[in-house]
């Protein structure tokens, strides 16, 4: 069986509630950032619009890293969207499809794009899944694999870590009280992966909506990518402190950090307070689409923001306390030093 389990913060993890896992945590070395993150401005929110920034941006990365992207052996791409805040909070339909239209032209089938979301429902009502009434779908053509079905997990794939017993995903801090646990404890320590993003794929691109989370601080392009995109993971808000070590680790897992090409995010809509339950009173929007493959500079230029806006409203920032992106530095997934972040506007 092929077990996932990373030992780097090993000591943190066993004295969780220690001083050093929580507010005066650094890492031992800031890391430089290696990568730029690249900046699209859009003109309005229109497929159009998307489609224009998207091509600018990836061409951009082309560029930079001096090779096209092209259909490899498997000839197949995974897109990690985020839906799970239901709608108004969900990754922007334009944005998908611009990224569709994107891989298009450098030679993937359409059917070879598919998308990976977590839940039936908010697929659903984010408009990823068929409507029930019209049968309409944005995206002909495109599977779309929901991985709470449990048909993408793979039982040899799993992140393995002895943190509390499950409970259901996402929102359900309220809904578990008093729900009894019927797993076992050999299936409470595992978190199996959805395979298809790094088994089938020649790589997988994520696309993360934003927005402030009270346990793991920022939710976006690290916890897309791991807690979002694995089962049985909820479980880690039971003892909160663990979670944000728990996404670090799960970000640093070799097989899926090798086939994560990089992360598209846009500031379509973004939420400083309240989240990851939408509220519109706390939403703000910009005209950028970013692209990165540092997922922790990402997630740190959007903390920066959400500070900014917490405290012009009167709220505190987020907790010091909370230092997921710090240990994802900390293995190695990348850079929170924001003042040597390379920002490159491809307009």
């Amino acid at each position: 069986m092929r077990i996932l389990q990373l030992a780097a913060l090993a000591a943190c993890l066993a004295s969780i509630e220690a001083t050093v896992c929580r507010a005066d945590f650094k890492p031992e070395v800031q890391r430089e950032p290696k990568e730029p993150v690249w900046q699209a401005h859009l003109g309005a929110f229109t497929d159009a619009d998307y489609d224009s920034a998207v091509e600018k941006l990836i061409s951009a990365y082309e560029k930079d890293r001096g090779s096209a992207i092209k259909p490899g052996a498997k000839r197949k791409v995974g897109l990690k969207i985020y839906s799970d805040s239901g709608p108004g909070m969900a990754t922007p339909v334009p944005l998908v499809r611009g990224v569709i239209a994107a891989l298009e032209r450098r030679g993937y089938a359409n059917r070879s794009i598919f998308l990976v979301g977590l839940n039936q429902l908010r697929l659903r009502m984010t408009g990823y899944l068929p409507s029930l009434v019209t049968g309409e779908t944005p995206f002909k053509g495109n599977p779309v694999y929901v991985l709470e079905s449990n048909r993408y997990y793979d039982p040899v794939w799993f992140y393995d870590s002895p943190l509390p017993e499950r409970f259901d995903p996402i929102f359900a801090a309220h809904q578990t009280e008093g729900v009894p646990n019927t797993s076992t404890k050999d299936e409470d320590r595992k978190s199996f992966l959805a395979t298809p993003l790094f088994l089938d794929t020649d790589f997988w691109i994520n696309l993360p909506v934003y927005t402030d989370h009270q346990v793991l601080g920022v939710n976006g392009a690290l916890v897309n990518a791991t807690l979002w995109n694995a089962s049985n993971t909820a479980r880690f808000f039971r003892s909160p402190a663990t979670a944000p070590a728990a996404v670090a680790e799960m970000s640093a897992i070799p097989e899926l950090r090798q086939t994560w090409l990089l992360s598209i995010a846009s500031l379509e809509h973004y939420q400083f307070i309240g989240g990851p339950f939408f509220n519109s009173l706390y939403t703000r929007s910009e005209p950028l689409v970013w692209l990165g493959t540092d997922p922790v500079m990402l997630d740190t230029l959007m903390r920066v923001r959400i500070n900014q806006w917490r405290r012009k409203e009167g709220f505190e920032p987020i907790s010091d306390e909370i230092r997921t992106l710090e240990f994802a530095e900390t293995l190695g997934v990348g850079s929170t030093l924001v003042k040597s972040a390379r920002i490159i506007d491809v307009n």
